[in-house]
Parts: structure tokens; C-alpha cells; sequence
């Protein structure tokens, strides 16, 4: 049977790290997507993902890596370009406050890191992010900080989840921009019954029940991707 190699460049969610409840903070969750597919011999994942990773440090990690030993690149990232300085925005809502990464400046890098995989005769996949749950993310990022001065900047805490959704716009129009494949990860958990359930404590990160629908939806995928199905 032929397993697939996939090289990921991508933040916490490549990463599979989620807040440990019992720990207390954040960690790898056992068993994650990586040791499913793994153990199924559906794929085996390069991990080059880091923890709090936007964009711009990933293109940055995928030039310093020299030659990849992977057919295809996934390349997975949005949800820390998309966020904000909360500390900041708390002491002064009514200055402008940017995102990490620009949405355009996103859109562009996802762009350029897409057409220089293929430059290297690799495959690339864009992933989109997972949705957030917006109460539990806004109750996460506000803690010890003022949680009304941060609405008043949002305008209402459903705000955080279009916002994202923006970001996971950037990553489709820029897979048609490329011409490369698209790996849907957040319809596949807007597929499911509660997609809360999903993630963990902080609204964001996928728990394990997370990690089993990310396994899942990647064997799905492995045909429109071009890859070797188990």
C-alpha cells in the first residue's frame, strides 16, 4: 500500500496543539490527526508547523528548509495573521488597530508561497481555518483584560467569527489565483452536528474529538488532491 507524504507549513492547528484542560495550557493533543492518519497508513505528515506561527514566519520557515522531501506542501495558516493585539485594543478602543497580518498582505503571501511550492515541482494545498466559536474565543482572549472596551472595537462578539471568515475567503480566492488545490478544512467542520463540540476550551483550537474530524476529512480528501488513497 503507498502512503502519501505531505510536508505542512502551517500554525497550531498543523501544529494539532489544544489547550490541555487537566495541564492547564496549551499542548500537542494525544492522539492527534497526524498519529490517526498515521496509523491508518493514509499519510504521513512533515510537520514543519509552529505554535503561534502567521503567514509571513512560514514562507520565512519554507525558505530556510531547503529541499522538501514531500510530493505536496499544505500550507495552513489564517488564524493567527487574523488576529489582533487584545492588550492594546483593551487600553484604547478607539485607535485603529490592525490584524497581524494584513487581509491583503494574507492573500498575496498565500499567493506567492503557493507559486514558489510549484516552482519546486511540489504540490500545493491551501488550507482553509477552522471557524472559531465566537463566545468561547471572546471569553478566552478577554481574560484580565476589559472585555467592554473590547466590544466596543468588535461592534458585537460575532464579529471575531466574520472576521475569520474573511481570512478563509483570502485563502479560496487565492488557491483559483494559483491554481493549486484547496483543502477545505472549514466546511468540513461547519459539516458537522455542533462544530463546537470540536474545539477546545479557548474557541479555536480543535480538541481531540478535533483531531478525529481532521483525519477524517483529510483521508476524504486525498482523491481531490491528487494523492494515493489508502
Amino acid at each position: 500500500m503507498t502512503m502519501a507524504n505531505i510536508a505542512v507549513w502551517g500554525d497550531s492547528i498543523g501544529r494539532a496543539v489544544g489547550f490541555n484542560d487537566s495541564l492547564g495550557r496549551y499542548a500537542v493533543i494525544k492522539p492527534n490527526y497526524r498519529e490517526m492518519l498515521l496509523q491508518s497508513r493514509a499519510v504521513n505528515i512533515l510537520n514543519h508547523a509552529r505554535f503561534g506561527a502567521t503567514l509571513p514566519e512560514g514562507l520565512a520557515d519554507f525558505l530556510d528548509a531547503g529541499e522538501v522531501d514531500a510530493p505536496a506542501v499544505a500550507i495552513q495558516f489564517g488564524g493567527n495573521d487574523c488576529n489582533y493585539d487584545w492588550a492594546a485594543i483593551s487600553e484604547n478602543p478607539q485607535a485603529f488597530h490592525g490584524p497581524r497580518t494584513a487581509l491583503e498582505a494574507f492573500e498575496k503571501g498565500l499567493c506567492r508561497f503557493a507559486q514558489l511550492v510549484q516552482d519546486r515541482g511540489k504540490t500545493a494545498i491551501l488550507v482553509t481555518p477552522p471557524p472559531l466559536d465566537a463566545q468561547r474565543f471572546f471569553a478566552w482572549v478577554t481574560r484580565g483584560l476589559n472585555a467592554d472596551a473590547i466590544l466596543s472595537f468588535l461592534g458585537d462578539i460575532q464579529h471575531v467569527y466574520r472576521w475569520q471568515e474573511r481570512y478563509a475567503a483570502a485563502v479560496h480566492r487565492a488557491a483559483r489565483h494559483a491554481r493549486c488545490r484547496l483543502f477545505d478544512l472549514r466546511d468540513a467542520f461547519l459539516a458537522a452536528d455542533h462544530f463546537q463540540d470540536n474545539l477546545c476550551l479557548d474557541g479555536m483550537h480543535p480538541n481531540e474529538k478535533g483531531q478525529n474530524l481532521i483525519a477524517c476529512a483529510i483521508k476524504d480528501a486525498l482523491p481531490r488532491l491528487g494523492l494515493p488513497t489508502p
